[in-house]
């Protein structure tokens, strides 16, 4: 059996949803070292909006070798004109290389049945992490009460 190649990505080791916030732990996965010793490059955790791409949130991202920290909120999620589901799609973005979150270098297939993270209220809207079929990381928005 072969290895079977992965796209560079960002691969999520911890999601920690709570106190209003979503923090996000991993490591960037695929990407040549960086031989400029000293180059200091900004990282952002980006968050756009499925429906809306051009709606985008970001967030600054802590990176140490190759393992990034970062954490939004959860009320700046509730856009004004939202619908009663909304989704968005989390990457991290260095500004020139965007790259997909999610969790794709274990054995587990099928994420979106198997995890479960907790909901966060902000007003009317539930805030729920999940995992999509292609075990991206995704945010799902949701009007009313909980799922």
């Amino acid at each position: 059996m072969g290895l079977q190649r992965v796209k560079p990505h960002a691969e999520i080791a911890e999601v920690w949803p709570r106190d209003g916030r979503i923090r996000l732990v991993g490591r960037l996965h695929g990407l040549p070292s960086n031989d400029a010793a000293g180059t200091a490059v900004t990282w952002q955790l980006v968050l756009t909006r499925r429906a809306h791409p051009d709606q985008r949130l970001r967030y600054d991202a802590h990176l140490t070798g190759d393992r990034f920290e970062g954490e939004l909120p959860v009320a700046d999620l509730a856009a004004a004109d939202h619908a009663a589901v909304e989704e968005w799609d989390i990457h991290l973005s260095d500004g020139e290389t965007e790259l997909r979150a999610g969790r794709r270098l274990d054995d587990i297939r099928g994420k979106k049945k198997i995890f479960v993270y907790p909901e966060q209220r902000t007003g009317n809207i539930g805030v729920r992490p999940y995992y999509t079929v292609k075990d991206n990381l995704s945010l799902e928005c949701r009007t009313g009460g909980a799922a």
